[in-house]
């Protein structure tokens, strides 16, 4: 990351906890996803300006032209991670050249398919590697990486139950 794209994300930082500091509701940001099926269990998802085509492998109906759902969370969850780190180093002045990350989860489509109902059908464990690279001591990195854990949304979303509310309309 360069020295600009550094000073940048803390001038980010700083107009955000300034305007925050102006009223909460400047906080509340919320985003939006729209997906259309099509094909036996591919779908496109509209994420505003961004498009994302979703499929399954052959092993579970699709045609592996696409990632899959887990497959995307897996890469919301490191993305994530990698933003945290990026803006908690420079919050709290820890230098970091790099950051690489990879993340393995165990799925067992006995949940999915309800084949047992003992069995939940997401992730039983997801296993994530960071690797920082730089200058600072090793027990600054771990003091980064528990920063990260409390802060990270995407984490976040995976340790807390967060509520849904699903509404089927049909016509």
């Amino acid at each position: 990351m360069t020295t600009a794209s550094v000073s940048h994300l803390g001038a980010v930082v700083a107009a955000n906890r300034d305007a925050i500091a102006q009223g909460t509701a400047k906080a509340h940001v919320v985003f939006t996803a729209a997906a259309r099926a099509h094909d036996a269990v591919a779908s496109t998802v509209d994420l505003g300006r961004f498009t994302v085509e979703v499929d399954e492998p052959a092993a579970l109906g699709g045609a592996g032209t696409a990632a899959n759902p887990v497959e995307y969370y897996l890469a919301s969850l490191l993305s994530c991670q990698v933003v945290t780190y990026r803006v908690w180093a420079d919050t709290l002045g820890i230098a970091l050249d790099d950051i690489t990350a990879r993340a393995e989860g165990d799925l067992d489509v006995r949940g999915f398919f309800g084949f047992d109902e003992s069995v939940r059908p997401g992730f039983g464990e997801i296993r994530v590697v960071v690797t920082l690279t730089g200058p600072e001591p090793r027990e600054r990195y771990l003091e980064l990486q528990r920063t990260v854990d409390a802060h990270c949304p995407v984490l976040d979303l995976t340790r807390n139950p967060v509520p849904v509310h699903t509404v089927v309309e049909t016509s």
